[in-house]
Formats: C-alpha cells, sequence, structure tokens
C-alpha cells in the first residue's frame, strides 16, 4: 500500500515535504516563512495565540492539533529562546577573559592549565599532568590562547557558527555539544599525541560546531556546498601547518558530528531519551580514551 501524501496544514490540496521548525505542521511554500533557521509557519510566526488558534482553522484548514502546539521549540526540541545568542556570548566572553588572564599572568598560568599529558615541573621534581591525574586540563585548555590571531580566528569562528546552532538546537543541546566537542578533541590529542606535547585552544570545539552545521544543514535540506568549501578549506589549514594539533580537530569534528546527529534526528517521541543517551554515550567513550590512554602513560 503506498504512503499517504502529506499535505499543507492550510492547503489540504497541496503536497509537501516541509514542515514548520517549531510545531512541525507540514507547510507548503506558499505558507512558509523564513527564519533563522529552517522555516516556519504563519501561526508560530504570530505566537502561541496564532498556533492555538490554528487548530479551530478558517474555511477549508485542516485541524492539526497538538498538545504542545502552544509552545514553540527548535528543530531539535530546545525551547525558543529571547537571546539565541546567550550561550554563544558567554563563551566567547570566558574564552577572551581567558586570554586577558594569560596576558597578566603569564606562563604560570599556562602551565596549570594546558592540555599536556605528561611533563616536568622543576618547582616540584616530579612529573604533573594528565597522566597524573590532573584531568581537568583536558578542558581547561579549550579555553586557552596565546596569539592574537589564533584567539581572533577562533572567535570569529565561534560567532559566525554560534548563534545559528544555538537558536536550531537550544541553550542546554548547544552548551552540551560545545563542550563534548572540545573534550573529544583533547581526547584525540591526549591518545594520540607525545605524552610531553603542550596543546591549547577552542580549535576542537569549533571544529564541532562546524561539523555540527553541516548535519544541521543536511537535515533541512539546504545547499551544503558553502560548509562542504569550508569544512574542506580548514582540513587542508589543518594538515599543512606543522604547528597545529590535527588532533584536536579531528576529535572535534568526529565528536561535534556524532553529537549532532543524535540532536537533530532523534524521533520525537524519544527526543529527549535519544538525545542525551548520544551526549552520555559520547561522553563515557571520552572517558574509556582517556583511562586507556592514562594507562599506557603509567607503563
Amino acid at each position: 500500500m503506498e504512503d499517504q501524501a502529506v499535505c499543507c496544514y492550510r492547503h489540504p490540496d497541496r503536497e509537501t515535504g516541509i514542515s514548520c521548525t517549531r510545531c512541525e505542521r507540514p507547510i507548503c511554500p506558499e505558507c512558509m516563512i523564513s527564519a533563522s533557521v529552517g522555516f516556519q509557519c504563519p501561526e508560530c510566526v504570530r505566537g502561541p495565540a496564532g498556533a492555538s488558534a490554528a487548530s479551530g482553522g478558517g474555511s477549508g484548514a485542516v485541524r492539526w492539533t497538538r498538545p504542545d502546539a502552544a509552545r514553540p521549540r527548535t528543530v531539535a526540541g530546545g525551547v525558543i529562546a529571547d537571546d539565541p545568542r546567550l550561550v554563544t556570548k558567554v563563551l566567547l566572553g570566558l574564552n577572551v577573559a581567558m586570554w586577558v588572564a594569560v596576558l597578566v599572568v603569564g606562563d604560570r598560568l599556562l602551565d596549570e592549565l594546558l592540555l599536556v599529558g605528561r611533563a616536568f615541573d622543576p618547582g616540584s621534581v616530579q612529573e604533573v599532568g594528565v597522566a597524573e591525574g590532573e584531568w581537568y586540563r583536558l578542558l581547561t585548555a579549550t579555553f586557552l590562547h596565546e596569539e592574537p590571531m589564533h584567539i581572533a580566528f577562533n572567535m570569529l569562528s565561534l560567532w559566525w557558527l554560534g548563534p545559528p546552532l544555538e537558536a536550531a538546537l537550544g541553550r542546554a543541546r548547544f552548551l552540551a555539544l560545545y563542550l563534548l566537542s572540545g573534550l573529544g578533541g583533547s581526547a584525540l590529542s591526549y591518545l594520540v599525541s607525545d605524552g610531553a606535547q603542550a596543546s591549547l585552544g577552542a580549535s576542537g570545539a569549533i571544529f564541532g560546531l562546524l561539523g555540527a552545521t553541516a548535519v544541521l544543514m543536511r537535515r533541512l535540506n539546504y545547499d551544503m556546498r558553502p560548509v562542504a568549501v569550508l569544512l574542506a578549506v580548514n582540513l587542508l589549514i589543518t594538515f599543512y601547518f606543522s604547528n597545529i594539533a590535527w588532533q584536536a580537530h579531528i576529535g572535534g569534528l568526529i565528536t561535534g558530528t556524532a553529537v549532532a546527529y543524535g540532536l537533530v534526528h532523534a524521533p520525537r517521541e524519544r527526543r529527549d531519551l535519544v538525545q542525551w543517551g548520544t551526549a552520555a554515550l559520547v561522553l563515557l567513550l571520552i572517558l574509556v580514551t582517556i583511562v586507556v590512554r592514562t594507562v599506557q602513560l603509567a607503563g
């Protein structure tokens, strides 16, 4: 038996493959209204009152009702926020604040927070690093920068990639994506690099956002060529210059892509379970990677 055609909720004679990113009603080209991410129906654009009224409809309108239709949600099921850039701004502010702190305090702060598997501390005459239990370095290193061009490039990328993703995923999911991407990049660096090789920067998290952008654009049937070109250029830069920690970039890219796939492709009826289950599984894999490498360095 053939599948029943999906038609616009306002024009039942028009088939469509597009849905409102807030309420998921099917909408035709005449009804779709461009939003920061995807398209919305006229009722959601007018707000909760319009969304509620849609269930009554006008003459010839299909009665499309959902219990949560009056509560707008992002494409990933997150709450629509008044400021869809808040988490991005906070993350940007933290990175800049840490950069200023490094300028003021100097190398002493870097030595305490950057990613290093095993380092020699002349002051204490003992080795200190992630292998010695300082796992916090895996996260703190993702907020550290030294060179002005380094932080400028990463923060411009964060400001360009962050807001659309935050608007599409919601604050909590976007923050989880960013932090897990950063940790994923640090974990691969820790696993593959020389134990004494230091690493720092938000590049792993940024590559995670880039991978998530590709997943989201694919989910919304957007043109993939711009993000594909951007990804190719960044990967070329990653492997062309010798002073770039490619491990952090690739680790962040893989992590961000995996997390984003779970976020935007989770079935609506089990959305929270699949989304947070994906995040938990990725975190577990990161922890296993850290433990394996720590055992290797200890042996």
